[in-house]
């Protein structure tokens, strides 16, 4: 399969990430004929790239059947995502998941609540997952808990700078920053440029706000939330100054563009069309400024991280897996692994088929999954296909991939704190005489209702 899929925050629209037009299938199906049946949630749609998308799908699914007859995979729809939260919720809550079902790097303590997974450790191993031990520690631990793993990661991703190099050229810059001090100069000679361009776009709507305020703290070596996930932890110098610098480019370098309140599809529209020299992003949303609002991927580059003075601390990570639902036969979480394995782990089939996303027309080459371990021979493996079939410049992201930033995952309940920290980023690039202190004393009272279970 050709589409990768994964939510960042509860807002996002991704449209490439659904699932299959059909009625759903009930996760209690049995076995036909002496073969183990399952179901299988998250498919591309029928439109995901004029259909190759979906097509490619059921040609593995058939290419796997082929290899193991006595299995057989059936594809189910979850609605317009795959992992809407609300209807997430509903279907581990109702036990109307698919028997192996998606689910993101946040969603594990809710899957535990439900009880609605199955313990898949001793089913992992060499003959079910060969790739196991390439995938990070990151990802993995993602998916565990008290030493148990509930779920197979399959796709995880690191924020960076995404810059239009183009705008860069035409504003003189030789080279994309590396600290924030060095955003705001280069925003503001961008900015200079005139014809509407913004030098430096930010959400502050739909919970992206709140999910770039935490990847940018995370730079700062700071975080939201205190280390055990129980208190607020907003007024801090680091907060403080992470929106006053926010602040003095909306209304001292005028380098942020006077419309606010930007939601996911507003910021990557705006970029789609040249008018945007950077943002904080993953590498995949290139592809979606190309693949959904119709940009050009030889204008765009990347950068790690920036940091305050120097390089960052950390960088907000995240990913997806797919779970097991609860009840399934041994018989079935094995052939639920091995799917998962042979569709989204094995280089050169599924999400890692180079030579057919490069027929098809898809990007080969973007930097969007930090799944496996740097430098392991799978990780290794995948760079030299995706090199061998690339039809983008690959030194476009070379800054971005020579010098990694330490990944930093989501805390619980992160949605509902990026939730009060939306009203934090739109008061900064909104209010000229915003009063920060103030803003971030609210937030605490907020979040800590938020972690209390007294907010949402």
């Amino acid at each position: 399969m050709s589409t990768l899929k994964y939510r960042k925050v509860a807002a996002l629209a991704l449209v490439t990430t659904v699932g299959l037009g059909m009625a759903a299938c009930s996760s209690s199906t049995k076995a036909a004929a002496g073969k183990t049946v399952i179901t299988v949630d998250c498919a591309p749609q029928k439109t995901d790239n004029g259909g190759k998308s979906l097509a490619s799908w059921n040609a593995d699914i058939a290419k796997f059947q082929t290899i193991h007859p006595n299995i057989e995979i059936k594809s189910i729809s979850v609605g317009a995502q795959c992992d809407t939260p609300a209807d997430f919720t509903a279907r581990i809550q109702g036990g109307t998941q698919a028997d192996v079902f998606y689910g993101y790097m946040t969603d594990l303590q809710q899957v535990l609540d439900a009880d609605a997974a199955e313990d898949i450790t001793s089913y992992i191993n060499n003959d079910t997952v060969p790739a196991y031990a390439s995938i990070s520690d990151i990802a993995k631990n993602a998916f565990k808990d008290g030493g148990k793993t509930y779920a197979l990661p399959y796709f995880s991703y690191a924020m960076g700078l995404v810059y239009n190099k183009t705008l860069f050229q035409q504003a003189g810059i030789a080279s994309g920053p590396t600290t924030w001090e060095e955003v705001a100069a280069d925003a503001k000679k961008i900015a200079a440029l005139g014809n509407g361009v913004s030098g430096y776009r930010e959400y502050s709507a739909g919970n992206t706000g709140g999910w770039h305020m935490t990847a940018e703290l995370y730079a700062a070596g700071s975080s939201p939330v205190s280390a055990d996930g129980k208190t607020a932890n907003v007024e801090t110098p680091e907060a403080k100054a992470l929106l006053q610098n926010l602040h003095n480019m909306r209304f001292t370098d005028n380098s942020v563009g006077t419309k606010q309140l930007l939601g996911w599809a507003d910021l990557l529209t705006e970029a789609a069309s040249g008018k945007v020299g950077m943002y904080v992003g993953a590498p995949d949303s290139i592809g979606q400024i190309v693949n959904l609002f119709k940009g050009k991927f030889s204008d765009w580059a990347m950068m790690p991280m920036p940091g305050y003075g120097g390089d960052a601390k950390a960088t907000l990570g995240g990913g997806n897996a797919y779970f097991f639902k609860k009840g399934l036969t041994a018989d079935q979480i094995k052939a639920g692994l091995m799917w998962v394995s042979y569709e989204d782990l094995t280089i050169g089939q599924g999400q890692y088929n180079y030579v057919q996303q490069k027929a098809d027309g898809l990007p080969v080459g973007l930097p969007t999954s930090t799944l496996f371990a740097p430098g392991s021979a799978v990780q290794k493996q995948a760079d030299t296909l995706a090199a061998a079939n690339t039809n983008l410049n690959l030194a476009d992201y070379a800054p971005y991939l020579a010098k990694p930033v330490p990944v930093k995952t989501e805390f619980d309940k992160a949605q509902q704190v990026y939730a009060v920290l939306d009203g934090v980023m739109s008061a900064v690039l909104t209010q000229q005489n915003a009063n920060i202190d103030d803003l971030l004393a609210k937030a605490t009272t907020s979040i800590n209702a938020v972690l209390k279970g007294d907010g949402s």
